[in-house]
C-alpha cells in the first residue's frame, strides 16, 4: 500500500512522455461528448415520460463514456520504456462506472426540484465520477504499476469537483444554447485538467506478472475499441448538433398563432391566446384545456393535471403553471395546489386553514394553507356575486 501512494517506493520509476498528438485527440473528444451529453437534455420540458427517461439514458452514456474514452485515448499516447497491458475487465468497470455516476448526477437534475443544493451535489457527483473512473482505469495496468503522490491526487480532485460544479451551474442554473454550451467547455476541461493534474503526480514502475481478474488486452485491442466508441460520440454530436439550426418546433406555431393585440373582456382577467396543457397519458403528448382542469398539483420537478375524470402527468413544474395559469384566473391555494375556481362547489374553513370541494365524484380536495386563506375566500366569494350578478 505505500507504494502504490509513493511512500518507500524501492524501485527505480520509469520515465514517460505523451504524444501530443493524442493528448489534442483526448482534449477534442471530451469537448464533443460534452456537447452531446448536454445538449440531449434539451427542452426535456417538452418531451414525455418515456423520452426523458431515454435522453437522461443516452446522455450518461455519452458524458460516462467520454470521460473514459479520453482518459484511455490519453493513455495511448502514454510512452514508456516497457511493455504494458490493461486488464480488459477493471477496464470496462471503469466505463461502467462512470455511466453510472454520471446517470445519479442527471436524475437529481431532472426529477428532482432543481434548487442550488441540488445542482451544487449533482456537479459535486459528476466529479467523483471522473476522479472514479481515472483511479478504477488505472488500477487495470498489467506489468506496470501506477505510483500516486498526494499532491497530484488532491489536486485532480479540486480541479474535478470544482470545474465539474462550475459545469453543471453555468448549464442548468439557467437553461439557454449558449449556457449549455459554456457548461460543455467547463466539463471538458474538467475532464482534462483532472486526467493530466493527476498523472503529473503520477510515477510508474516495472512489475513482474500481471493480475489474473480479467484478460489481458493489449494497446491495439483497447485502441480499436476507443476509436468505435469515438465514433459513436462524434455521430451523437452531428445528430444533436443539427437541432440548433433547426427553428424550435413550439415555437414557430405560437408565433404564427398569436394575433394582434385585442381588448381583453374583462379589465381583471386579461386571456391569453388559446393557451393548451401539454400532459401525457399512456405514453403519449395529450393537451389539456385550462378551462377543463380541476386542480393542479405539484408532483416533485413536475405535476399532475386534474380533470372531472382523469388525472394526468405534466412536465411543467408547479411553478411554470402558476404563471401561465394565474392570467386565466386559476388561484395558488397552497404552494402545490393550484385551482379553477369554476369547478369548485364550496369552500370550507376550519379555524387558520380550510380546503377547496370539487363538483363531480372521486376528486379529492384541495388544501388552502393559512397564507392563502383570506385571498381565496376572497375569490371564491366575488366570483359567486358576479355569477348571481348575471
Amino acid at each position: 500500500m505505500r507504494d502504490v501512494l509513493g511512500h518507500g517506493a524501492a524501485m527505480e520509476t520509469l520515465p514517460t512522455s505523451h504524444s501530443a498528438f493524442l493528448v489534442v485527440m483526448a482534449c477534442v473528444v471530451a469537448l464533443v461528448s460534452g456537447f452531446t451529453g448536454l445538449s440531449l437534455t434539451r427542452k426535456m420540458a417538452d418531451k414525455t415520460l418515456f423520452e426523458k427517461k431515454l435522453s437522461i439514458a443516452l446522455a450518461s452514456i455519452a458524458l460516462g463514456g467520454g470521460i473514459w474514452a479520453m482518459h484511455f485515448i490519453a493513455m495511448l499516447g502514454l510512452r514508456l520504456p516497457v511493455l504494458f497491458y490493461y486488464d480488459a475487465a477493471i477496464t470496462l468497470i471503469s466505463a461502467l462506472i462512470a455511466i453510472l455516476i454520471v446517470g445519479v448526477a442527471l436524475i437529481l437534475l431532472h426529477f428532482m426540484e432543481r434548487s442550488p443544493t441540488v445542482i451544487t451535489f449533482a456537479g459535486a457527483i459528476l466529479g467523483v465520477g471522473i476522479l472514479a473512473m481515472h483511479y478504477i482505469g488505472m488500477a487495470g495496468l498489467e506489468l506496470c504499476q501506477a505510483i500516486y503522490t498526494p499532491t497530484g491526487v488532491i489536486g485532480a480532485s479540486v480541479v474535478a469537483l470544482g470545474l465539474c460544479v462550475m459545469a453543471i451551474w453555468v448549464a442548468y442554473g439557467q437553461r439557454s444554447d449558449r449556457t449549455i454550451l459554456i457548461g460543455t467547455v467547463c466539463f471538458a476541461v474538467a475532464v482534462t485538467a483532472a486526467h493530466f493534474l493527476a498523472m503529473a503526480g503520477t510515477r510508474f514502475r516495472e512489475v513482474p506478472g500481471a493480475s489474473e481478474f480479467g484478460p489481458a488486452m493489449s494497446n491495439e485491442t483497447l485502441a480499436l475499441g476507443v476509436i468505435v466508441f469515438s465514433f459513436v460520440i462524434f455521430g451523437g454530436c452531428l445528430w444533436v448538433g443539427v437541432t440548433y439550426l433547426m427553428p424550435s418546433e413550439s415555437a414557430a406555431p405560437t408565433e404564427a398563432a398569436t394575433p394582434a393585440p385585442a381588448p381583453a373582456p374583462s379589465p381583471e382577467k386579461p386571456v391569453p391566446a388559446a393557451l393548451q396543457i401539454p400532459c401525457e397519458r399512456d405514453g403519449g403528448k395529450v393537451f389539456v384545456a385550462p378551462a377543463d382542469v380541476v386542480f393542479v398539483r405539484a408532483d416533485g420537478h413536475y405535476s399532475q393535471v386534474y380533470t372531472t375524470s382523469q388525472r394526468l402527468f405534466c412536465a411543467w413544474p408547479v411553478t411554470e403553471a402558476s404563471k401561465r395559469l394565474s392570467p386565466l384566473g386559476f388561484l395558488q391555494t397552497h404552494r402545490s395546489y393550484l385551482v379553477n375556481p369554476a369547478h369548485v362547489s364550496r369552500f370550507e374553513r376550519d379555524k387558520d386553514k380550510g380546503r377547496c370541494v370539487f363538483r363531480g365524484d372521486g376528486l379529492p380536495p384541495a388544501p388552502v394553507s393559512r397564507s392563502k386563506l383570506l385571498i381565496v375566500q376572497d375569490a371564491l366569494a366575488a366570483q359567486v356575486g358576479a355569477i348571481r350578478a348575471s
